[in-house]
This record gives C-alpha cells, structure tokens and sequence, in this order.
C-alpha cells in the first residue's frame, strides 16, 4: 500500500529533494508551496516518471490559518498523511532594528507557528494508527544565538526544541519524529536573505545528501540530525565552546556582509 508525504516549501531546495526521493520511492505525495506553476511542474514530472499521485496545494504559510485551509484540502481530497515534512522556512538578515517588523512576523509565523498548527492537525491520526512520520526541518542555526540573524536562529532553536519534546512523547505510539540540522546547502535561502560575503564558496552540501542523512537517521529512530561530517565535527565544538565566544565569532564572521 502506497504512503503520502505531505512536503511543504516543495517548489526548490530541499523540499524539492524530498519530493523526488520520496517519489522514486513510492509515496503518493502533496506539494506545498507559493510558487503554482513550479509546483504543477514538478507534480506533472514525477506522476508521469513513477506513476504515483501527486497533489499541489498553493499556500502561503505565512498567514493565519493556512494550515487548516492546507489540512482541509487534504480532507476534501480523502488524502491520508502519513509522512509530515516541513520544510517551508526563510530567514531575514541584517541588524535587528533595520529589519522590517512585518518579515520578522512572516518569518516566525512559517518557521514556528505553522509548522506548529500542522504537527497539531496531522499527529491525532497518526496516533491514532500508531505509525507515521514528521520532519521537522531546523538549522545547525537553532545551536547558537545568531547576531543579525536573532529571529531566524530563535526560531529553528525552537523547532529543536520542539521535535526533541514530540519524539519523546510520541516513540511509543510507533511514530517517528526528527528535527533535521542543515548547514550550508546548496539552496536559494542566502540570496532570499540577502547573506553572500560570510557564505563558502566551496564544500556546501546538496539538497539531495541533506535529504539522504535524514531519511537514514529517520530509519535509525534518532531524534535529531546534524547534516554532514563537517557539520558534525563543528557541532560538536559548538557544545564544548563557551556560548559567548561562539556568539562573538558569528558576530564577526555575519558582519563581513556590512563591508
């Protein structure tokens, strides 16, 4: 019997990536994005390539009540979520004062409260069949406070947080739940935030290894994953370095973008 996966910020990036390895996977699929005409691109790829479902919600999760506007069309359509990915996210850069009140609010509402009325509609069900599946998609940016980043950096720190506390509660009813931690990915998020002089030129990861670590760690029942060696191995000095020497060093290093 063929699964669903419901992805949001599937039109680019990671959610994309999720999107094709789910489909050479099998899984009938719901695309969620603002972007229709690269989302009915993609559907009308995959269905025809593997022969699967493919639904497309347009949605801007920025506003209130999209997530039950999203959830309703999936019960209008009788589709049965069994794989939650949220993916959907952005980030504004810049000093805090300077950043627009409005795209800090749209910021939280995608990265935090969204994601967070989705778990709410689309766990009961899952409990109540005792399986299912939710990635929650977070940053190496939720381990450190981040100077011109704050809100971005505050909100995956919460998603980690918040998919930490769920895999606890939720492993014995046969679910599982992961936050993923990507680092530097090969995605449009710097350009969207406007961040290029502090980003590397070489070594990013794609979006298809991002995706591939965490189905893995998701198969292995682990609560949360670090995307990439490199990524691992700062990880890891990040929890052994003093809080205020790593803020200071992302302070210096976010700071070249103001030369």
């Amino acid at each position: 019997m063929y699964q669903t996966a419901l992805i949001t910020g599937a039109s680019s990036g990671i959610g994309e990536a999720f999107a094709r390895e789910l489909a050479k996977q099998k899984y009938h699929l719901v695309l969620v994005a603002r972007n229709t005409e690269k989302l009915n691109q993609i559907a009308s790829e995959l269905a025809k390539q593997y022969d699967i479902s493919v639904h497309v919600i347009t949605a801007d999760l920025s506003q209130p009540h999209t997530a039950s506007s999203i959830y309703q069309q999936t019960e209008e359509r009788g589709i049965q979520v069994d794989f939650l990915i949220n993916n959907a996210g952005f980030g504004t850069f810049g000093p805090f004062h300077t950043i627009d009140p409005k795209s800090d609010h749209d910021q939280v509402m995608v990265n935090v409260a969204t994601l967070v009325d989705l778990v709410h509609l689309y766990l009961p069900a899952m409990v109540s069949r005792k399986q299912g599946q939710i990635i929650n998609v977070a940053s190496m940016a939720g381990f450190i406070p981040l100077p011109y980043m704050a809100v971005y950096g505050a909100t995956k720190a919460f998603v980690i947080s918040f998919s930490e506390a769920l895999w606890s509660e939720y492993r014995e009813y046969g679910i599982h739940i992961l936050a993923l931690c990507p680092g530097y990915t090969k995605t449009n998020f710097f350009q969207t935030a406007n961040v290029d002089a502090s980003v590397p030129k070489k070594g990013l990861r794609t979006p298809e290894q991002v995706v591939q670590s965490a189905l893995t760690a998701l198969k292995k029942g682990k609560d949360v994953v670090v995307d990439g060696k490199v990524n691992r191995s700062l990880w890891s000095l990040i929890k052994i370095t003093p809080r205020k020497q790593i803020t200071s060093l992302v302070k210096k290093t976010l700071a070249k973008e103001f030369k």
